[in-house]
């Protein structure tokens, strides 16, 4: 038994994945429903996982702010916030343009019982407001990542200040090497529990492949072959991007497909960064900038979200028969991008986007419930491309900020 354990810890861990990902399809296929036998494998990851989340937000941003310049945090944040912005209005382009190709939805009827509940939403403001905490544990009991942030970023600073003030500077030195023990311990606790997210993986999958069957998997084919090819194109442009800033493509993705895959099969961004954020440590990313981009990417960049809102808005107007003018994709675009943003970190929040862009170009809501029937496949390769382009705009943002470290020195 020892020996066999020794063997599995040797396997390296994206072969591990592979292999779960492709036994789960198999079991999900043969036991149908009956695969959810294997959900509490799959929950006990996402537990894991979610466990590691505030420490992992936490300890990483307080040490990344105390090596890097408060000028350059400032610099770093806005490059990050461009970006995202920027990238998803990029995704909407791609999601519009693709399914304008392909037209997914015609010949589809629209059942008139059929409904779907949609959450309100909370708008921009109020997830701005809530960048500020009320209370502290409350942030951290609701995994509020935006307060979480916030807290990061305030106590960071404040470490920093006595670390620069030679009446607290031997305090400050204290705390922070404190801070950057308890990092470092939490990255051990992640690198126990990698091993096991590949059995986590095949349970979940196996459960999610399980429930969809394959009826409702052939009657919405098309769109989600199409939303499919709209998230290769977006992964084409952010090749692109790479090569343009002489980031290695081929390294980025060694390193990401871990991350891609995981967000894939648990469909959690959020739930996820705990991987990312050790992916973006493999890929040498400066630790002041990932430990803020990246768990704020978890929460406001959903380019993976983006697509899936263009693609179901075309899909929508050709089960009803009313094709999109151009306005009204202009409309999408403007109001997805917004909707990305305003929805952050809501349950539901796949719903409330579409809903949302629905209302704005009179698209009827019932459209919403047939796109619920195979949600989980669509949310899928959609949550994957979120982290991806978490990863991406990180990545890239480091290379300018390394090109002009070389240009000043």
């Amino acid at each position: 038994m020892k020996k066999l354990f020794r063997g599995y810890l040797d396997v390296s861990l994206i072969l591990k994945i592979t292999i779960a990902l492709l036994l789960g399809i198999v079991v999900g296929f043969v036991f149908g429903e009956d695969a959810a036998v294997l959900a509490p494998f799959g929950d006990l990851l996402l537990n894991l996982l979610k466990f590691l989340i505030i420490p992992l937000v936490l300890f990483t941003l307080i040490v990344g702010v105390n090596q890097t310049k408060l000028g350059d945090l400032g610099r770093k944040g806005g490059k990050v916030f461009s970006f995202y912005v920027i990238s998803s209005a990029v995704a909407m382009i791609v999601g519009i343009t693709v399914a304008s190709l392909f037209n997914p939805g015609e010949g589809l009827n629209l059942t008139p019982n059929e409904s779907v509940e949609v959450p309100e939403n909370p708008g921009v403001v109020s997830v701005l407001l809530n960048i500020v905490p009320t209370n502290i544990v409350t942030a951290f009991s609701e995994m509020n990542l935006l307060g979480i942030i916030f807290t990061a970023l305030v106590f960071g600073i404040a470490i920093s200040a006595l670390r620069s003030s030679s009446e607290t500077a031997e305090l400050g030195e204290h705390l922070y090497k404190v801070v950057n023990g308890l990092n470092e311990a939490t990255f051990k606790i992640m690198n126990v529990v990698l091993q096991y997210v590949p059995i986590g993986i095949f349970a979940i999958i196996a459960k999610t492949i399980g429930n969809q069957g394959i009826d409702t998997i052939l009657s919405l084919g098309n769109m989600i072959v199409v939303l499919y090819i709209a998230l290769a194109v977006q992964i084409g442009i952010y090749v692109i991007a790479m090569l343009f800033f002489k980031v290695k493509p081929g390294e980025f993705f060694k390193n990401a497909r871990t991350p891609m895959i995981t967000a894939f099969v648990t469909q959690s961004s959020s739930g996820t960064l705990p991987v990312t954020l050790n992916a973006a440590r493999g890929l040498g990313l400066s630790k002041s900038l990932y430990s803020f981009s990246l768990p704020l990417g978890a929460t406001i960049n959903m380019d993976g979200a983006a697509i899936r809102i263009a693609v179901s808005a075309v899909f929508a107007a050709n089960v009803v028969g009313t094709p999109l003018s151009f306005p009204d994709m202009l409309a999408i675009v403007l109001v997805g991008t917004l909707a990305s943003i305003g929805t952050a970190g809501v349950p539901g929040a796949g719903i409330i986007m579409i809903a949302t862009v629905f209302s704005q170009v009179g698209l009827p809501m019932e459209t919403v419930a047939l796109l619920t029937a195979v949600d989980a496949l669509v949310g899928m390769g959609a949550t994957a491309l979120n982290v991806t382009g978490d990863l991406v705009g990180s990545s890239v943002i480091d290379r300018t900020e390394k090109k002009s470290e070389l240009k000043s020195a």
